[in-house]
């Protein structure tokens, strides 16, 4: 199952939230302007990306299901989409090697914002990781949500953890996403494996809490064959001596994470909790300077081994 929000054809647990939507499209009152803010891999990705698929397709013969809250294999406005070519759909979003949106985008966009609707069809624009929008980017958007155009969308896809400018906020309609435990659980026994989530370090499960990161988590340890009950200690072990540093994105975004957990868990092998945070902030800014300037992070891992680990 690819849950890339682009390409994934499902949406779990937002039935009733998304026919509040499709009833506001259809009926005209559909805000032009809207941020999609909660946390991270909590599906508001997915859920925007669904929405566009209706508003696209509800003159299709494979148009969106409705009922079922999927994207037919048919779809044309789906085929489009996954490949950034649909006439009437601008993307902005961060690249994953960098933590800014430059304003170079928002210029670009402002020019298809410009041009002709194909079919005179509506036109959306989404902007995905909106917090990544420098201080210039920012000023530049406001100026073009702030034109009126009735047959444009803007979507804002906010990770809440971190702020946006209340600028930006006071010009859109915020819906915030969350899912109780029993959604959340309903969406997890989807995605995952039975026995990976049963058998999953209750360690892990406290840190990736939401249903897309877990599937995430899962897909690396699949992929490289770990076991999902193995210790925090163990699988830093594991992912230095098999550097899995160098050749994994996903130890790349979560290796600070990994490296938080395992000071909590070992706080007790230190003598003071003044040692547990020097240390623990020694090597989060070695990490930090490394990933900020493009660094080798190898020597700071190696470093991490032999002082803290084998210590």
């Amino acid at each position: 199952m690819n849950l890339n929000p682009p390409n994934n054809k499902y949406l779990y647990g937002y039935k009733s939230f998304f026919l509040n939507f499709v009833n506001m499209y259809n009926n005209n009152l559909l805000p032009n302007k809207i941020i999609f803010s909660g946390n991270k891999g909590i599906g508001k990705s997915t859920f925007v990306y669904h929405l566009i698929n209706y508003i696209f397709s509800v003159n299709e013969n494979d148009k969106y299901n409705i009922n079922e809250n999927t994207i037919l294999d048919n779809n044309q406005s789906y085929k489009l989409i996954t490949k950034n070519s649909h006439p009437n759909f601008f993307l902005i979003s961060n690249d994953d090697d960098k933590n800014n949106i430059q304003i170079s985008k928002i210029r670009e966009m402002i020019n298809f914002t410009n041009k002709s609707s194909f079919n005179n069809e509506p036109k959306i624009i989404l902007i995905d990781n909106v917090e990544y929008l420098n201080i210039n980017s920012i000023n530049a958007l406001l100026k073009a949500i702030e034109e009126p155009n009735n047959n444009l969308y803007f979507f804002l896809i906010h990770n809440n953890k971190i702020k946006i400018l209340d600028t930006l906020n006071s010009r859109c309609i915020k819906f915030n996403f969350f899912l109780d435990s029993s959604k959340k659980d309903e969406i997890i026994k989807k995605l995952l494996d039975d026995n990976f989530y049963n058998n999953l370090n209750n360690d892990y499960r406290n840190i990736y809490n939401s249903p897309g990161d877990l599937f995430l988590l899962f897909d690396f340890f699949t992929n490289n064959e770990i076991d999902p009950s193995i210790s925090i200690t163990d699988l830093l072990k594991l992912i230095i001596s098999k550097k899995l540093f160098k050749k994994d994105i996903f130890i790349k975004n979560n290796l600070t994470f990994f490296i938080e957990l395992y000071f909590n868990k070992k706080i007790n092998i230190f003598n003071s909790k003044d040692e547990v945070y020097s240390l623990y902030k020694y090597f989060l800014s070695k990490i930090s300077d490394c990933n900020k300037y493009n660094l080798d992070i190898e020597n700071v891992l190696i470093e991490f081994n032999g002082k803290i680990i084998n210590g």
